[in-house]
């Protein structure tokens, strides 16, 4: 990869060889490795056996999760918040295992519309709970840098399953505590 980024400086005009170049190749390498470490991680092993039975109903919410990503198609940061929720069927997970399970999506090359659903499914596989629901707010670089060059754009992408999908009034309470003191 060293050698890839060393080429890529010579090809936008650089010498790799400057004194504030020399180590970029090796930082970049670096980086890209922290960035896409999702491919490299194992969810059962980021749960831990955190799974515990519990006779709860009520819905289980984790708001304003910071996420940073990589768009796929330009290799551009894309940033924001992920609101991560179900509703337990006995089963309920550590909560600091959902913001790192969308870490696990996030650090992957991608699109925000299919981290989205890679949470919700991961989330409905693991615990089979009576429905997900994942709201992700973001800002993509590669919008507001490049191409059309719209610094205020948000994206936002949700994902419904079992409950969230099938019951507004679910719906509708999920949605109202994710806006309500949002930031």
């Amino acid at each position: 990869m060293e050698d890839l980024i060393k080429q890529i400086l010579k090809e936008v005009g650089e010498n790799p060889e400057r004194e504030g170049l020399k180590e970029t190749p090796k930082r970049v390498k670096k980086a890209y490795e922290f960035l896409t470490s999702g491919y490299r991680a194992d969810i059962p092993e980021i749960i831990n056996d955190a799974i515990f039975h519990e006779k709860t109903e009520g819905m289980v919410l984790v708001r304003d999760i910071e996420m940073y990503s990589l768009c796929e198609h330009h290799m551009l940061p894309f940033y924001g918040r992920a609101h991560v929720a179900y509703i337990p069927n006995s089963k309920i997970i550590g909560i600091s295992k959902i913001p790192r399970i969308v870490d696990v999506f996030a650090r992957r090359l991608q699109v925000q519309e299919r981290m989205t659903d890679q949470i919700a499914h991961a989330l409905q596989e693991i615990l089979d709970p009576l429905g997900v629901a994942v709201v992700i707010k973001a800002k993509h670089l590669c919008m507001m840098m490049r191409g059309v060059e719209k610094q205020n754009s948000e994206l936002f992408t949700s994902s419904m399953l079992g409950a969230f999908r099938n019951n507004a009034s679910t719906r509708n309470e999920f949605l109202d505590l994710i806006r309500t003191g949002s930031t």
